[in-house]
């Protein structure tokens, strides 16, 4: 029901899931004077986004706000809803004040490609998702123009979205940063992790790495998860390092995080993002690391029972692990009647590396990987009849 983010994302899930790419957008009508915006990989944003189908808007913009909770966290105290707003968007960036004004009036990208139209403004949807993900910004005389009538259209004060655009992007096609490289290589595009942070997808724990991680999943009497928990051992690339961040993705929209402890560190957010199904936690190690110095970080989800069993748990891991274990403990009613484990190159890739494990005294299964190469790695398992 969960998979886990930066070596930190996890699913388990009653079936494998599957990421499904959208279809490619149609290029914006040849007559238009300008090019397309380029994004941070030299891509045309039309050449790269995808179209919004019905319903897409609501993946690519951020979760409502009555369809959104905060979990408790550790202090007992919830966040408030402007706070989740903030947190689901990344606050003050443009691609999270335009997410916002859409979601606010209620637009899609469709409708609002139409009124920038009938003001002989020509911009495609798959350019407008673009921005709204911060694949590429306005740049070119045409765009920005598009901008001030944005602004009139989503009903916000004149220069709120030009005032948020940064400098203007190299052109050519350049490589991704590090962290946000490597992710994409696991992870794919649009992918759920990338929708849930936003804007802060760019950056995401780029100061740290991990190096050991200990998941212990959790499944009760019906076969679903009751609850995981998960200890890592992060190392600092560079001074000053102090959080880090972490995705949890369920599969089954009725297992729900309904309480978080963190026993190594301090939980600054808990955010639940019901239309993504994934919790992102963001944890405060207590001081900032010089380089290379390391910090433990331990927390553990108590998780609603899903509507259906769950049948594997997987971790992806942008990095290196020197050593990652892997627990399952299974309730004496739900014993499995098989379990094994496995290793995908990326989400969606299919399994290799198939091996039979085990069930133990204690009824549970376990995997310990050492020099654990980037990856998905995952544990399977199968009930009776």
């Amino acid at each position: 029901m969960s998979r886990r983010a930066d070596s930190d994302e996890t699913r388990a899930t009653a079936r494998p899931g599957r990421e499904d790419g959208d279809r490619p957008d149609p290029p914006d009508p040849p007559d238009q004077p300008d090019q397309p915006d380029r994004d941070d990989q030299g891509r045309t944003a039309d050449a790269d986004a995808r179209p919004d189908q019905p319903g897409a808007d609501a993946a690519a913009e951020p979760v409502r706000t009555e369809e959104a909770h905060i979990t408790a966290a550790r202090t007992g105290r919830a966040l408030t809803t402007s706070a989740l707003h903030a947190a689901a968007t990344g606050a003050d960036t443009f691609p999270a004040v335009l997410r916002e004004a859409l979601g606010r009036r209620g637009l899609s990208l469709e409708r609002v490609s139409e009124r920038l139209k009938a003001r002989g403004i020509t911009i495609s949807q798959a350019t407008l998702s673009s921005w709204q993900r911060g694949r590429s910004q306005p740049e070119r005389a045409r765009s920005l123009r598009a901008v001030d009538v944005l602004e009139e259209i989503l009903d916000l004060p004149a220069g709120t979205l030009r005032s948020l655009l940064g400098p203007r992007r190299p052109r050519g096609r350049t490589t991704p940063p590090g962290a946000e490289g490597a992710a994409l290589q696991i992870l794919g595009e649009d992918s759920v992790v990338e929708k849930a942070l936003g804007a802060r997808f760019r950056h995401f724990n780029q100061e740290t790495s991990s190096l050991m991680v200990h998941d212990i999943v959790r499944i009760g009497e019906s076969g679903t998860m009751s609850g995981f928990s998960t200890t890592n051992v992060l190392r600092a690339g560079r001074a000053g390092a102090d959080r880090a961040l972490f995705v949890l993705s369920f599969d089954d929209e009725a297992a729900e995080p309904v309480d978080i402890r963190v026993t190594c560190g301090r939980l600054a957010e808990a955010t639940y993002l019901k239309g993504l199904k994934s919790l992102v936690l963001e944890i405060h190690f207590g001081r900032k690391l010089a380089k290379l110095d390391t910090t433990v970080v331990s927390y553990a989800v108590e998780v609603s029972p899903s509507l259906t069993p769950a049948t594997h748990y997987e971790r992806w891991s942008r990095t290196n692990l020197h050593e990652y274990l892997q627990q399952v403990y299974f309730h004496p009613g739900a014993l499995p009647v098989d379990c094994h484990r496995y290793v995908r190159e990326k989400v969606g890739a299919p399994p290799r590396a198939q091996r039979r494990i085990p069930l133990g005294a204690a009824h549970d299964v376990h995997v310990l990987t050492s020099r654990c190469k980037p990856g998905v790695h995952g544990v399977a398992w199968e009930y009776g009849p």
